[in-house]
């Protein structure tokens, strides 16, 4: 059975390099990819309220057993994205990058590289081993750009119980928590490996799962 994946992405900036990755995906051996609708239907889903984007991400996650997150110059401060890759980590999804602003768009031009999103969520673990999801947030105080760790509202508990060792009042960032595999759609070859990239982070996801 063909494996089913979910793909992560800033709609509104990124969907025509998106488009370009998930087409090369489900052209391949009858591949399955949901979670994508273009981003005249997205924002209207948004209009409709956090509650309803929610059950339609949670929605098409069922049935996937990796997320890959493309990612392109602002996908990192996405709210939504953040809260995709976070529902799949919790769901016990492998997880993976792959930067795209090397792809070019439909005016031949390619975009600035972004942040990896994976540095950017992570899980705040109590010495008493609860934990909580949490993002890195930009404020401003004094005029000057303040950054800290708040709890994610939008998915706040954490279902996984980690190891004793991790119980240290600490914020862990995904990125140090599960180290996921980041390529380049252009530089890493991604239309030839794109499908072992999958894999990998479908093992890597079971040798790492947390416990329910």
């Amino acid at each position: 059975m063909a494996r089913k994946v979910f793909f992560s992405f800033h709609y509104e900036r990124d969907v025509w390099r998106a488009n370009v990755v998930r087409n090369s995906w489900v052209t391949k051996r009858g591949r399955e990819s949901p979670g994508f609708i273009d981003a005249v239907e997205f924002e209207e889903l948004k209009r409709q309220g956090d509650l309803a984007v929610k059950k339609w991400i949670n929605n098409q996650l069922k049935g996937t057993s990796v997320t890959v997150v493309l990612i392109g110059c602002e996908t990192y401060l996405r709210k939504w994205v953040r809260y995709e890759i976070l529902k799949s980590f919790d769901k016990g999804n492998g997880l993976l990058g792959i930067y795209i602003h090397n792809i070019k768009d439909k005016n031949k031009k390619r975009d600035c590289k972004g942040e990896n999103p994976f540095e950017y969520v992570g899980v705040y673990i109590g010495k008493d081993g609860k934990a909580e999801y949490v993002e890195y947030k930009e404020s401003w105080l004094l005029f000057l750009p303040y950054r800290e760790w708040r709890k994610f509202d939008l998915l706040p508990k954490c279902s996984k119980k980690f190891p004793e060792e991790l119980w240290t009042g600490e914020v862990y960032t995904l990125d140090e928590l599960i180290k996921p595999a980041v390529y380049d759609w252009v530089k890493d070859k991604g239309y030839e490996n794109i499908g072992d990239w999958v894999e990998e982070a479908a093992k890597q996801a079971r040798r790492q799962r947390w416990h329910l």
